[in-house]
């Protein structure tokens, strides 16, 4: 199934939690681990619909790597996988 994101969303794959400190100290899963707010971009909306009829430009494209709000995503699950789905405005910074 392909997530087809609509007006100014994009779908987000989270990045992976971090197993190791930057010392190199070994969290254990049983670590209350802090949700990723680094995402990469797997696929982005043809953007807001703006009132004289044409559509805003999206900030990002597919392939970006983002920063978001901590707070700001929507998790869903497709076909066994995790994304995130934020709006455009949600995301802070690429890197």
């Amino acid at each position: 199934m392909k997530i087809t994101p609509l007006h100014d969303k994009v779908v987000l794959k989270p990045s992976s939690a971090e197993t190791t400190t930057a010392s190199g100290i070994v969290l254990p899963d049983t670590v209350d681990k802090e949700k990723p707010e680094q995402a990469e971009v797997v696929a982005v909306g043809p953007g807001k619909l703006l009132e004289d009829g044409s559509r805003a430009e999206m900030p990002v494209q597919k392939g970006d790597i983002v920063l978001f709000g901590k707070y700001s995503p929507t998790e869903v699950s497709v076909d066994g996988k995790d994304y995130l789905i934020v709006s455009a405005d949600d995301i802070l910074a690429t890197l």
